[in-house]
């Protein structure tokens, strides 16, 4: 439901969307084309951010546009239904289910950070495109990893579905987290200097430092889970067990 409703919005077929001002939501391509740019080794090989945005197709404008509209349309939606995300947490330290208890933490605390810290907090966040992507990487990976648990749960585990719980990730994780990393960015005040940045804008500056390590252990965990459900498949044919 998630994805079919992102999708008619960025067609243009959700009333609700209205396009915010590109001059009031910088991008976190630009904020970090200007954040470079102060730094006199990269002055030479930047170009500078009219450059920039002169080279986007004008094909792609109009979905840009329409991607900064992410927000008003699903917003309030997906911070509700990433809160109840916590409920994965509760279960683990249970022993409810057999996910492990670090991984789904990380995964679980870090949408928390995004849909209230972050987005429900920065205008920069909230009408920046890279908002619609993580909510798309986001919805594609739980549409997956659910309709996986459901079917298992039936003791019916195709294995095209199975195949896809366990390779999508390599796109969809960079995708989701990168955006995540972008979205944070975007809040920086990169026009002042770090001397005068807020303890607020301390810690989101060290939050974008730590992502990139997290997104690292999420994802060779992944590749390792990956290996031994696929692997186990493959040399014993017999049911799976999910995580």
């Amino acid at each position: 439901m998630k994805l079919s409703t992102e999708k008619r919005h960025i067609a243009g077929l959700t009333p609700l969307a209205q396009v915010a001002s590109a001059t009031s939501t910088p991008t976190a391509a630009s904020a970090l084309i200007k954040r470079l740019g102060s730094y006199q080794i990269v002055k030479a090989i930047l170009p500078f951010q009219a450059q920039v945005e002169a080279s986007i197709p004008s094909e792609w404008l109009p979905f840009l546009e329409r991607a900064k509209t992410a927000f008003t349309a699903v917003g309030w939606q997906v911070a509700v239904v990433q809160s109840f995300a916590i409920l994965e947490v509760l279960h683990a330290l249970l022993g409810w289910v057999r996910s492990p208890l670090t991984t789904t933490a990380m995964q679980v605390s870090s949408r928390l950070i995004l849909v209230w810290a972050i987005a429900d907090r920065f205008e920069s966040a909230r009408y920046n495109p890279i908002y619609t992507s993580m909510v798309f990487s986001w919805s594609i990976t739980e549409i997956i990893r659910y309709t996986f648990y459901a079917l298992n749960k039936l003791e019916f585990e195709p294995r095209w579905l199975l195949w896809l719980r366990y390779t999508t990730f390599y796109i969809l994780y960079p995708t989701g987290a990168g955006s995540e990393a972008g979205l944070i960015y975007s809040t920086l005040p990169y026009r002042q200097a770090w001397a005068n940045w807020s303890e607020g804008d301390l810690i989101r500056g060290l939050l974008f430092c730590i992502w990139w390590p997290g997104l690292y252990v999420m994802y060779t965990y992944m590749i390792k889970q990956r290996r031994k459900v696929l692997g186990k498949v493959r040399s014993e044919g017999q049911k799976i067990k999910t995580m």
